[in-house]
């Protein structure tokens, strides 16, 4: 894989206009390999076995909320980065997941080229999947940098996007529970 992802480097790179042999280009196309493999290794992790190997049975029914989980990820459109903070809530049904794990999951996911809606929706369908839990709700905020080098060039704008599904999806008042708690709630 690295050979034609290095292969094909070199080409945009004289595409471009550049020397793919001058001295600062030499090892652009590896470095540029090995930066695609650990920015999409998501491709080759499992979500349901990071989440499957740390769930607990425990009698706990109240929300649980892991906020400002910080992601990076690239954009299948433009190949360019957007990042931000993801948070992430469920209210248990018998089992809890290690609170790492949910950090875990986010990561997975991040770590493919992605569109923010299909990530958010991801992170909330496994969860979902995995623990059957009476609910989970995943809001994403992040700032694109297609929309900021390109393109529009809007150099403020951050992309929100929620994914609620069980009783986050039916009860009025869990749902305004998990955005007080996420945007007003406790503070470090």
């Amino acid at each position: 894989m690295s050979d034609a992802i290095e292969a094909a480097v070199s080409a945009i790179l004289g595409e471009l206009g550049e020397d793919p042999g001058r001295e600062g280009l030499l090892k652009t196309p590896e470095r540029v390999a090995r930066s695609m493999r650990f920015l999409t290794r998501g491709y080759d992790q499992n979500p349901a076995e990071i989440i499957g190997g740390a769930l607990f049975t425990e009698d706990y029914e109240e929300m649980i909320v892991m906020k400002d989980i910080d992601f990076f990820s690239l954009c299948e459109h433009h190949m360019l980065p957007f990042f931000g903070k993801a948070h992430v809530a469920y209210i248990p049904a018998g089992r809890i997941v290690g609170i790492s794990k949910i950090a875990r999951l986010v990561e997975v996911f991040a770590r493919r080229l992605q569109v923010q809606e299909r990530l958010t929706k991801q992170v909330a369908q496994t969860m979902m999947e995995q623990l059957e839990p009476a609910g989970v709700a995943v809001v994403v905020e992040a700032e694109h940098l297609c929309m900021r080098m390109r393109g529009v060039e809007k150099q403020n704008s951050i992309v929100v996007s929620s994914a609620v599904l069980g009783v986050f999806r039916t009860s009025q008042e869990t749902r305004e529970e998990f955005m007080s708690l996420v945007h007003n709630g406790i503070r470090r």
